[in-house]
């Protein structure tokens, strides 16, 4: 077992573009906590004997529990599960979370690794996304935090409607001051149901621009790679050491077991997902039922995640591994779709590993798609 995910469904107020599961109300908080062990106690039989690597609270905002709640929970986990020694262990934290005083408390915790959502270090993007910190307190929480961690990663949202590349540039420049590690950036998407849908839809926000995007993309690439960081994911760059193990382990098709409303989970063969609905999560954990559904992957299925993960890292598709684990046809099939996009200059073969060049990267997920199967015979 890779690793376990901890989904803490709560926020202080809901960002524009956010289309993940949280409530902006902490009255089930204590009932949340104790579901989750609940939970984690349900399920420790899938686990069996496999050693837990990575420990990862997700959410929603899991810096709104105090240290002493994160404590219960990975007490909880040391008492119930095999852990490794020394895991990574991370918190996604918002910044107006991160004070001083927090930040001692986290440090006396078992959490190894901060990850901490930034977004931008400009006033006005952080109010057109709706963010709980300003720009004050997104500077200022990085200086504290490096006091007390080593392992930081901060997100960084490009393709901001009104970000010129000056501003672009200068969100990483500041970063690069600060000596932080790792840096998770993605372009600002327009999610369904969001608030951020809603606006564009009614004209009081323009529509984010790809080949803005893309620019930004490129920026952040070459600026990075120069600052020696690896481009180890699609969206991830990390110094040599500071991968993120835990999302690594996803892209690599580790198992994970994810617990909390919305959580999903991995089992090598199967996927399944919580319900995202507090109150029903808390009523069918206190009732001794999961409130899971499951799905059983395909050969297709599996081979097509593979791709797809593959793709987005530097690791690629190994066309060994896709004719072990699938078969001479599949082997046959990805490399025969793969020869229009190396002709391009979009991937590469390097001694059987299929990867994206950097040319092609920003059209990772699209190439991907033309090298699934799909209801072939």
């Amino acid at each position: 077992m890779a690793g376990i995910y901890i989904h803490i469904p709560f926020c202080k107020q809901a960002c524009y573009y956010c289309d993940f599961h949280f409530s902006t109300s902490l009255k089930k908080k204590d009932e949340m906590i104790v579901a989750i062990l609940d939970e984690l106690l349900m399920r420790r039989s899938e686990v069996g004997e496999e050693p837990i690597e990575t420990i990862y609270f997700g959410g929603g905002t899991p810096s709104l529990l105090e240290a002493s709640e994160l404590n219960r929970i990975l007490a909880f986990i040391a008492d119930h599960f095999e852990v490794i020694e020394h895991p990574e262990i991370t918190l996604e934290a918002n910044p107006d979370d991160l004070n001083a005083d927090a930040l001692q408390k986290l440090a006396q915790t078992r959490i190894n690794r901060l990850s901490i959502g930034i977004q931008s270090f400009y006033e006005a993007d952080l109010k057109m996304m709706n963010r709980a910190h300003n720009a004050d307190e997104a500077l200022n929480c990085l200086v504290e935090a490096t006091k007390y961690f080593k392992n930081i990663s901060i997100d960084l949202i490009y393709g901001i409607p009104g970000m010129t590349e000056a501003r672009w540039l200068q969100n990483i420049e500041t970063v690069l001051s600060l000596g932080i590690p790792h840096i998770s950036s993605y372009a600002l998407t327009v999610e369904p149901k969001t608030a951020l849908y809603k606006m564009i839809q009614t004209g009081s926000i323009p529509k984010p621009d790809d080949g803005v995007a893309h620019q930004h993309f490129l920026l952040l690439m070459d600026r990075l790679k120069e600052a020696g960081f690896i481009h180890y994911e699609l969206s991830n760059f990390g110094k040599e050491g500071y991968f993120s193990q835990n999302n690594s382990a996803y892209w690599l098709g580790k198992k994970y077991l994810g617990v909390g409303p919305s959580a999903h989970s991995f089992d090598g063969q199967s996927r399944s997902w919580n319900i995202a609905n507090n109150a029903l999560y808390i009523k069918s954990i206190l009732d001794k039922k999961l409130p899971i559904e499951r799905e059983v992957l395909s050969e297709a299925d599996r081979y097509n995640e593979y791709v797809m993960t593959g793709l987005r890292t530097i690791w690629g598709v190994d066309l060994a591994r896709v004719e072990n684990d699938f078969g001479v046809r599949f082997r046959s099939y990805v490399v025969a779709q793969s020869e229009r996009f190396i002709a391009d200059g979009l991937m590469s073969n390097d001694v059987g590993i299929l990867t994206i060049t950097n040319k092609g990267k920003f059209l990772s997920d699209g190439i991907a798609a033309d090298l699934f199967w799909l209801n072939l015979k």
